[in-house]
């Protein structure tokens, strides 16, 4: 999955956003086009697009974590379980970062940069892979 964390960087490296450069670095190992994904993912870069929301990279890779481990509408039922996979994702993001949230990773604050959007990229990535390579 390493490959993974390096397309990622890559994505961010070719103008996409924070969250774009996770979610699709894994599409295909969840059933979406990249094109669609990519779609998807672009109001929630840059802290759902004004700094004040979740990491963009969280937030794709939450997306991709919801897409692999949801039943769908025909079976709902996943919802706890994936909020719960969520909440633990989200809690090793901020005790490797001290926050989840852009504004405070950007030192928007007032306070130091904790994170670089490249290192968040990379730490989200490097979360989605470990967490698909424990489900397949």
């Amino acid at each position: 999955m390493e490959e993974r964390i390096v397309k990622a960087l890559n994505n961010h490296k070719k103008g996409y956003n924070c969250s774009q450069s996770v979610a699709c670095a894994f599409c295909d190992l969840v059933g979406v086009d990249e094109d669609t994904m990519f779609r998807m993912m672009e109001a929630y870069g840059f802290g759902m697009g004004n700094a004040e929301g979740t990491c963009g990279a969280m937030s794709g890779a939450i997306a991709v974590l919801g897409m692999k481990n949801s039943t769908g509408c025909e079976k709902i039922g996943s919802k706890k379980d994936s909020y719960a996979k969520a909440k633990v994702m989200m809690e090793k993001f901020a005790e490797k970062n001290s926050s989840v949230l852009c504004k405070e990773l950007k030192g928007l604050t007032g306070g130091p940069v904790l994170r670089t959007c490249d290192g968040c990229i990379e730490d989200a990535a490097r979360m989605v892979a470990e967490y698909l390579t424990a489900v397949q």
